[in-house]
Formats: structure tokens, sequence, C-alpha cells
């Protein structure tokens, strides 16, 4: 009785061990199980960001795409009454730039007297023919003189000198064209000051970077003003649009941020040490009307009851579906195809001249509203059907999430269905940091925004960056601050000026 009590025991001894031992296995399984979870997600992470970056390197960046059935190939091809005229019109657009010199050239005397008829003279037929060539000369520089007269009384008393010209900054040794010529080419062309310095050089004349490196930040501080106005036009506008992007600080351990802040008329810039959104406040803080941003939540600050009602950039999240067509290729070629629908009804606005119109907005109303509709359909359908972190569940997520922004452009025309104007304008921002890598410090960066906000609106006007500054860089001094807006790109008239 004993022995069989003893071995009860025993049993419930070995039974109590194995089942702490499968419970130990148990949670060791799970934490393996766990752990192996977690570099599932890291790796399926890597994996992601491989992708994005062969995507960037390797593969076509463009994202267009054709229908199913694509059109017919005749359909494509440009129209050939349209090609011919646009060749017209680039070539009287050169001729009308170009400096002409004509060269009158002689038949050789050997040829001017006809083999069968004897040695007179040939007679002259019309004008003759023309033929025409452009060559390229390359710039160069003026060394102006100005002698100042200087006159005194016989009294010994009283001598008096002639003025000098206006110069664009006291004491400047360079006129105003080289100037704006320096602005345009770092700011715009992305050409770097050390590069500028050797193509000087090569004409000949030595011009030390640390000189145009001066020359860019004074004539930064003397278009402060006129930048200041530019910001405050943009902040009453009712739509703007607005992006971000990156840039390296040489003094800084931290990246800047140049942000940008468009109209139909105007462009901004404006840098910032960080990204956060106190420079949208600084912006637009106070203001009413549309903002048009992706989801980043630094715009936070300025959207809501209390400031702009928020748009969403249908160009974003067509992206991310676009992104995600291997996971599902039909799905996502039918989210594509509709949302291809709404870009039509754009083109075919703009096509008629009737953007932003209330034209344009019942033809959103007519055709837009149905396809939104539609999409809302097909994203709400597939979301059941996509693991919410896979890419598709992502973008899909993103569009929902987004969707009252992204419909806003159905009850205004003024607003564009996508943000891709601030995407456009900041690749200039891009260029020049692939080329000139870094701004210097924080003031540097600062002045850099200012002057190309001035720049980048002259191009959007249609207006020669170099001659609205070179001329607005002499006018500065003397024009009445109560009126300086009639010195911004879309009021600027220009001034005939002898200066050098």
């Amino acid at each position: 009785m004993g022995e069989g009590r003893s071995r009860t025991a025993q049993l419930e001894r070995e039974n109590a061990s194995q089942a702490a031992l499968i419970l130990s296995l148990q949670q060791t399984i799970a934490g393996l199980q766990a752990a192996l979870n977690q570099q599932t997600k890291a790796f399926e992470a890597v994996v992601e960001k491989l992708e994005a970056m062969e995507r960037r390197f390797l593969r076509p960046k463009t994202e267009k795409r054709t229908k199913v059935p694509p059109p017919a190939k005749d359909a494509a091809r440009p129209d050939p009454a349209e090609t011919k005229t646009k060749r017209a019109k680039n070539r009287e657009s050169k001729r009308e730039q170009a400096k002409t010199e004509e060269t009158f050239h002689r038949v050789p005397d050997e040829q001017r007297c006809c083999p069968g008829c004897g040695p007179h003279e040939l007679r002259p037929v019309g004008k003759g023919q023309t033929s025409e060539w452009y060559e390229y000369h390359p710039g160069y520089f003026i060394r102006y003189v100005d002698r100042l007269e200087t006159l005194a009384c016989s009294c010994g008393d009283y001598i008096v000198t002639a003025p000098p010209p206006p110069r664009p900054f006291e004491n400047a040794k360079y006129g105003p064209r080289f100037i704006a010529h320096l602005l345009v080419a770092k700011c715009f062309d992305a050409i770097p000051l050390a590069r500028q310095e050797s193509m000087f050089k090569r004409l000949g004349i030595p011009m030390s970077r640390s000189t145009m490196c001066d020359l860019f930040h004074r004539a930064a501080a003397e278009f402060e003003p006129l930048v200041t106005t530019l910001f405050a036009l943009i902040a009453a506008a009712p739509v703007v649009q607005a992006d971000e992007t990156s840039i390296k600080v040489k003094t800084s351990d931290k990246r800047g941020f140049i942000w940008t802040f468009l109209t139909d008329e105007l462009v901004a810039f404006r840098f910032s040490p960080d990204r956060s959104g106190h420079t949208p406040q600084q912006v637009l803080g106070g203001t009413e009307g549309v903002l048009v941003v992706d989801g980043y939540t630094g715009y936070n600050k300025v959207v809501g009851v209390d400031g702009r009602l928020r748009a969403g950039c249908l160009a974003h999240a067509r992206r991310k579906l676009f992104e995600a067509q291997e996971v599902a290729p039909e799905a996502v070629n039918e989210a594509l195809d509709i949302l291809q629908d709404v870009y039509t009804v754009e083109r075919e606005a703009k096509k008629q001249g009737i953007a932003g119109t209330p034209e344009h907005l019942a033809l959103r109303r007519a055709n837009s509203a149905p396809a939104m509709d539609k999409l809302h359909d097909w994203l709400t359908e597939q979301q059941r059907l996509h693991p919410p972190r896979g890419k598709l569940g992502k973008a899909i997520s993103y569009a929902l999430n987004s969707w009252d922004a992204l419909n806003v452009f159905l009850t205004d025309a003024r607003v564009p269905v996508d943000n891709n104007r601030s995407e456009a304008a900041l690749r200039r921002v891009a260029l020049g940091r692939n080329n000139w890598l870094f701004v210097g410090h924080d003031q540097a960066g600062q002045n850099f925004a200012g002057l190309m906000s001035l720049i980048a609106s002259c191009v959007v006007q249609g207006v020669n960056p170099e001659i609205y500054l070179a001329d607005v860089l002499m006018r500065l001094g003397t024009h009445p601050r109560s009126e300086i807006e009639a010195l911004l790109p879309h009021r600027w008239a220009p001034i005939e000026t002898d200066a050098g």
C-alpha cells in the first residue's frame, strides 16, 4: 500500500515536471515565434526599402500608363499642323532674340560669265537666295571707367565733382547685370560658385569665389523687403499649395528644410532649420482659404476650424497605388483607370480654356464626382481583401484616411486635384542640392530661399529673371516702400536704363 502511494506521488511529480517542461517549451516557442515575426517584419521593411531604392535608381521614374486596350498608334502621334506651327514660332522667336549680321557673298569671278554665250556679265536675278545659321559667342565682361568732372572756383573755397552713376549698392564694383547673372546661375541653374569661378577664369577674368559669395548675400539683403511683400500676398491668397524638402547645412549636424508656398501667380520659398509646423504657421497662420498639401502632419497647425481647409493630393494617393501594382495588378489597374478619368477632365478643361471657372466646376461634378464615388467603392471593397500592413493595404488606408481632403477639388474649381506644382517647384532645389551639396549656414539658406522666390516667380510669369533682377536691383534704393508691390514679378514693368 505504501509502495503504491509512493509510486503515485512519483508519477505526480513526474507529470508536474513534464507539465512545467511543456509550459516552458511553449513559452520558448511563443518567444521564438514573436522574435521570428519581428524579424520577418524587419526583413519585409528592408525589402520594401530596397525595392524603393531600386525604383528610384534603376527603374523608370515615370508613372505614366496606358489603358487596356491601348489607343491606336495614329492617335498617339502629334498633330502635324500643331508641330509645324510650334516650329515656326520657335524659328521666329530665335530671329527676334538673336542679333542679326547679314553678309553678301559674290559669285566667284570665274563663274560670272555664261560658258555658252560669251564673256558678257550675268545679270542679277531678284534679291538672290538666303540661308541662315546661328553661332554662339561666349559671354564677356566690359570694363566701364567713369571720369567724374571736377570744377573749382578761383577763390579756392568751392570744389564740386560730378556725381557717379548709380550702383546696385554702396561701393559695388560690379554692375547689376553681372550680379543678376550670378544669382540666377546659382539659384535656378544650380551652378555652384566654385564652378562659376572656373568658367569666368576660362574667359580670362579671374573672379574670386569669396567676391561672388559677398555679392550673393548682399543682393539677398537688398531684395529682402520684396520677398517679405511676396509672402504677404501668398498668405492672402484663397488657394495655396505647399511642400517641403530637406537640404544639408554645413555648420549643423541636422538637415535643414526648404519649404515652398505657391499660388497661380507667385512662388515663394522659406528655409527652416527643422521640419516642424512652425514654418507653415509663420507663413499662413491666421489666414483663411484652402491649403493643398500631402498628408504630413506639420501642416495641421494652419488647417482646421480656425484655419484653412485642407485639400489632399490625388497624385500622392495614385503614386502609392501605382507602387503596389505587383501585389494585385488587375485590381490596381482598375483603380488607376478610375483616376485617369479624373485627370482626363482636368486636361479637357485646360484644353477648352475653362480651368478655374464655373464651367470647369460643372464638368468636375458631372464626370469627376462619379469617378471618385466609384474609387471609394473600390477602396472599401479592396480593404477587406488585403492586410493593412501590406503595400496595397497601406495605399488603401492612405486614400481612405485622406478621403475628405482628396474631394475638396469637387467643391471649388480653383483647387487643383493634386500638389504636383509644388513638387515641380522643389525640383530646382533638389538639383541644387545635388550640385552645390549644401548651404553654409542658416542665414545662407534664408538668402537662397528669398532669391529663389523671386526667380521662380519670374519663370511662372514668363519673365527673364536676369533682366528682372538687374532692373529691380537698381530701383530698390529709390522706389517708395509703400508701392514696393509694383516691383514683384507679376506687376513689374521694366524701365530702360543706361546703367552698366
